[in-house]
């Protein structure tokens, strides 16, 4: 099975099942010298886990993360960074009666199909829970991008029809966390509580979206057509389980601008370098960055696992027949993405700037490679 790495330089290698004994994740291209604890990943984790409030799962799984190699004294050396997440709180048998009569809309038969086999606990491979290694490897990626001047943040813009208007992101930064929806808007975050709220009593689920900005980016990162950073960020946040649409800039509203109202004009800044006068572009013009802001959205569908009876077939008895599904899930998936889908743009950006020369791939202290006097493990930043 192919599909477990993510990155070019950056590289993320992950595995685990749902219902397994663990998840785990590598990172190799970590340049050497980023200060680095289990804490750092841990805060991150601790805003993906499960269990938060009453509208996530209630799978008790506390996520707690250990980094096996790739560390130092506290810094990264610049070797493969290993992370290992237990599962503390797996309960398989409830997915027996799917083993052979696939739950609808899931991976159950396509797994089947394509592999003549398939984990069958909680969805194995494909469950949503293999994301907790995405935010273990993001976690890096931010403080790297944390000392090079970039920031990352999302927040959930609309669940259902109810849309937040748009926030700053001052704002984001401000509100985001301080809700279980994480919405920005603190108004709309309520309402959206409500209506999650009615869906988990009617025993069915809703989707959403989430909005996302990155700030600080260098021009000039990417490269047209294949390598474009519009094209690679597809593939990131497509990859986020539930995904069915990711826009970046106007998004899907551009199908109604002329080409007059589209385009960016260019003026000069105070440091007398070309800039677009607006950013209808997303901050990626001819898939190369402006060096203006990133930013777009994600449409998540709504959570497949409800307890509502709903009809499959079993392709071994080739009976039809009624099935609901028991178990852990979440109503509602933006609020828990959130932290997904910062760790799929940190992970991307990080990847291009490591391509482009903007980070020195051996050393975060920007010197040569090779050892120095000045340089020592328990002093890796020296004056």
């Amino acid at each position: 099975m192919n599909g477990n790495r993510f990155g070019r330089l950056f590289q993320v290698t992950t595995y685990g099942e749902s219902h397994g004994p663990g998840m785990g994740v590598t990172v190799s291209g970590c340049p050497a010298g980023l200060e680095l604890t289990e804490e750092d990943v841990q805060r991150e984790l601790d805003r993906r886990k499960p269990g938060q409030s009453m509208i996530t799962t209630s799978r008790g799984e506390p996520d707690e993360v250990s980094i096996q190699s790739g560390l130092q004294d506290g810094y990264t050396t610049g070797t493969p960074i290993g992370m290992t997440i237990e599962n503390k709180d797996a309960r398989s048998g409830k997915y027996e009666p799917f083993i052979t009569a696939p739950r609808p809309s899931h991976g159950d038969f396509t797994y089947s199909a394509k592999f003549g086999t398939r984990n069958w606990g909680g969805g194995g491979r494909s469950s949503a829970r293999e994301t907790v290694n995405w935010v273990a490897a993001g976690a890096i990626a931010d403080k790297i991008l944390e000392s090079e001047g970039v920031q990352v943040k999302a927040h959930v813009n609309q669940i259902g029809d109810v849309e937040a208007p748009e926030v700053s992101f001052a704002e984001m930064l401000e509100h985001t966390e301080e809700n279980d929806v994480r919405c920005a808007h603190p108004e709309t975050a309520e309402r959206m509580q409500e209506r999650i709220e009615e869906y988990q009593e009617a025993g069915d689920s809703i989707g959403g979206s989430i909005y996302f900005e990155v700030q600080g980016v260098p021009r000039g990162l990417g490269a047209p057509r294949f390598d474009s950073v519009s094209a690679r960020l597809g593939q990131a946040l497509m990859a986020v389980p539930a995904a069915t649409a990711f826009e970046f800039g106007l998004g899907r509203d551009a199908r109604e601008y002329t080409g007059s109202e589209r385009n960016d004009e260019w003026a000069f800044d105070s440091n007398d370098e070309p800039v677009p006068v607006e950013n209808d572009h997303g901050g990626i013009q001819g898939g190369i960055t402006t060096g203006e802001p990133i930013y777009g959205e994600l449409t998540l569908h709504a959570p497949t696992s409800i307890p509502k009876p709903q009809e499959t077939v079993d392709w071994e008895t080739g009976e039809e027949k009624t099935e609901q599904v028991i178990g852990r899930h979440d109503p509602v998936l933006p609020p828990r993405g959130v932290p997904v889908v910062e760790s799929m743009l940190s992970l991307t950006i990080v990847d291009f700037m490591l391509l482009a020369g903007r980070i020195n791939p051996d050393r975060l202290d920007g010197q040569p490679g090779e050892y120095d006097t000045d340089y020592h493990p328990s002093s890796p930043r020296s004056e």
